[in-house]
This record gives C-alpha cells, structure tokens and sequence, in this order.
C-alpha cells in the first residue's frame, strides 16, 4: 500500500503542478510488540505513546485495553494478559526518551520490536545527561570559561574533541543516509561511554589535582564545549531536554541566542584531529580497564588502592607510563605504579596484557587463588579461540592470494602475539597453581 501511495501522490504532483513533490521517501519497518505480535486493539497489545510518556496506573491501563473492543469476548482474556505484563502500570519515560527509543529501532528491517528495556535504558540516558550538565555547570560556574579560549590542551583534551570531531562526522554521514539508528548509537556511546564515563572522571581529577590555573581553565572549556555541542547533535532526537539544557549552560559559554533551535547544527573541523591523543588516551583505557577488570575478578574492594606493576620491552610503552602514570593511578584506584623490564624479579601476580605491556597486581594476601585460577582459564580459552580464527584465515589459500600482502602480515604478527600470549598465560598459571601445592 506504500508504494501505491507514493506512486499516487508523485503522480498527483506532476499533473496538477508539474513537479515531483518529494525526492525521498522514508520507510520504517512495521512497530510489533516484545513477543513479536503486530499491535492491534483485538489483541488488546496497543500502547498509546502518551502513556509511555505521561505514565498509566494498571487500573486504568485495563479500562483503556478492554473499552470498545469489537470483539467484547476477549476483555476477560485482555485483561488476564496487561495485568501479567504490567503489574504496577507503565512507568513515565517522557517525550525524548520515547522519541530517542523509536529513532534507535529505525533501523532496515521490516519489523520493530518495541522493548520497554530499552525505553528504559534511554530515559536513564536522560539522566546521565541531566547529571553531566549539573557536574559541568558546578565546576565551571564562576571560572569564566566562556572567555578566551585556551590553546594549549593536554592530551586529554585534545582526546575529547578529535573524538566529538569524529562522532560528528559520523553523525552527518549517518543523518544523510536516514540511518537514524546509527546516528543514536553512535550519540548513546560518545555522551555515555566516552564523555561522562571517562572524561568527567579525568576532568574531576584534573581540577581537583592542577595547580596550573591556564591547564584547569582549558578542562572547564573543554568540559563545556564538548557539551554544549553534544546537545545539539542530540537536538533533533531529544528536543525538550537538551533545550533545557542548553538554556542552562548558555550564559557560561558565552553564545548568544533565545533557543538551541536557531543555533547551527555542528560541524566538522580538520584541525581537531589528533591520532596520537586518540592513540595515547585509548591505551590509557585500556591499561585502567585491565586494572579494573583483574581488581574485579579479584572481588577487591573498588575504593581499595592496590598495588600494580607495568612490565614492556617497548619505548612507546615506557614513554606513555613515564607520561600518564599519575592519571592511570588514579583512575584505577593504585598505589604510586612500579615499572620493571622483563629481566626483572617480580612476585606471583595477576597478569593482563595490552598490546605488548603487561599489567600486574601482585598475589599476595589480595585474592583468592580458585578465581585467579578461574580467571586464567577464561582468558587462555579466549585467546585459543582468537588463535584457532588466525590459523583458519592463514590457512585458508583464498585468503593469502586475495588479501592484500599488508593485511596478511597484520594477521601474521596478531597470530605471532596470541600465541606469545598464550604461553604467557601459561606460565602465569603455573605459578599460581605452585602457591596452591
């Protein structure tokens, strides 16, 4: 019936004013419920996008379900059901995480099943976002930030804003194509994943850490720039919180204007692009994450500073330590980091790897030797199975002849480096399984 009405319309059109009157048709798939079932007012499975927003109590969620049925005999039925699914009624999400939740489920399929989890997921996206503002407008009230922009950013900056540089990017790229559900992906894990899981938590210790009082003044700018920006990316998905927002952080920024809806949508800028920040802050993830996770498998208290011992043969690796190991300490909870060459003599210790640096904890009294155990084999069968890939591709005659030559020395050296790790592994295992005997 689409077709037909598109044809019709395009038709209409040309006859009656001689121009096509769209280019572009925009399709959704067909909105069914979580079991899959399409929403009719017979199955009494309909939900009104008011009460999603707004909230229903059950008592009332049943009157609306079961009223002006044409097929009265399947109140009783209705009702049995929406009391089983909805014990307590349907909570309020509001507007923009109704209206983000369906942009993310745009995506090319012919169906949309409707999930309340990610409703859900989506309106604590809101509050995250509510909580971001407040801890930018808290530290950077009274500081100015608005007035002339810093230039000289440390690598955290410089992180933050070759990544929304990029997440731009891919925004308008995405935006282009209607592909409304990358465009929410790839929001959800900027504003989420790297602004408020990482960088406020840098940012908070940077301001609470620096005595440069230009350094702090560039990590309130830079925490109110990236902001500022962030909403009007997600404008157009979540019209009502972010013009709150904005209408909040407006006076620190020093923009003008009565609404975020007159402001210009964001743009790229080649000058914010910078690998070697992105480079350098992404193994500062990696090496805080790998703390995190052993601390985790461990089952140590998380406010708990442990101790941690870095070990690489590489000059990147010892660079990169020498520069951030103040800020990998403290995003990790340690004790002051102890660095040490492969040569070196050191106690039996819960092993991670990144890249070819190797994160330590030492054993001690800290862990309980089953989980460790327990650990070691979860890791060692992850990296068999990333071994098994690599020798299947290696094997496999297609893909040597196909690929590029530099594509298969990049397989080449990963199978090389698993295989180190593995018996890495190994060993680790075997030192821990001596504490036992």
């Amino acid at each position: 019936i689409i077709f037909f009405w598109v044809a019709r319309m395009i038709m209409f059109g040309i006859k009656f004013t001689g121009e096509v009157p769209f280019h572009d048709v925009y399709v959704h798939g067909l909105v069914r419920d979580a079991a899959g079932q399409k929403m009719s007012k017979s199955k009494g499975n309909v939900l009104d996008p008011l009460d999603l927003i707004d909230g229903i109590g059950l008592e009332e969620l049943v009157k609306t379900r079961t009223s002006g049925l044409m097929q009265p005999q399947m109140a009783q039925q209705i009702e049995k059901t929406t009391r089983r699914q909805f014990p307590d009624g349907i909570a309020s999400y509001g507007t923009d995480a109704l209206r983000f939740t369906f942009a993310s489920l745009a995506t090319q399929g012919r169906d949309i099943r409707f999930d309340f989890g990610r409703i859900e997921g989506f309106r604590n996206f809101c509050n995250k976002l509510w909580n971001a503002t407040r801890f930018v407008i808290i530290n950077t009230e009274g500081h100015d930030p608005g007035a002339q922009r810093a230039t000289d950013l440390d690598s955290p900056e410089r992180w933050i804003l070759a990544r929304l540089n990029s997440v731009t990017g891919e925004v308008i790229a995405s935006t282009e194509q209607y592909r409304l559900d990358l465009v929410c992906q790839t929001l959800h894990s900027f504003v989420w994943d790297e602004y408020c899981s990482w960088y406020l938590e840098i940012a908070k210790i940077r301001l609470a850490n620096e005595p440069n009082e230009d350094r702090a003044q560039a990590v309130r700018q830079t925490l109110l720039s990236v902001l500022e920006t962030a909403l009007r990316l997600l404008h157009p998905l979540m019209p009502f919180i972010t013009e709150a927002l904005w209408q909040r952080i407006t006076p620190l920024t020093g923009l003008t204007g009565p609404t975020i809806m007159t402001q210009p949508f964001p743009a790229t800028d080649a000058l914010r692009e910078n690998q070697d920040a992105v480079a350098d802050l992404d193994w500062v993830k990696a090496v805080v994450s790998a703390v995190r996770n052993i601390r985790g498998e461990m089952d140590i208290e998380p406010r708990k500073r442990i101790p941690v011992l870095l070990q690489s043969e590489d000059s990147a690796d010892t660079s990169r330590i020498e520069q951030y190991q103040d800020l990998i300490s403290e995003l990790a909870r340690t004790e002051p980091l102890a660095v040490s060459t492969p040569d070196d003599t050191t106690p039996e210790c819960a092993t991670a790897l990144v890249d070819t640096l190797k994160v330590m904890v030492p054993l001690g009294s800290l862990i309980d030797r089953d989980a460790e155990l327990a650990r070691l084999k979860k890791e060692l069968d992850r990296l068999e199975t990333e071994r098994s890939k690599c020798e299947g591709k290696l094997a496999n005659r297609q893909f040597i002849e196909r690929a590029p030559d530099a594509i298969v020395v990049k397989e080449k050296n990963r199978l090389e480096q698993t295989v180190n790790a593995i018996d890495e592994l190994i060993q680790q295992r075997h030192r821990v399984e001596s504490l036992l005997d």
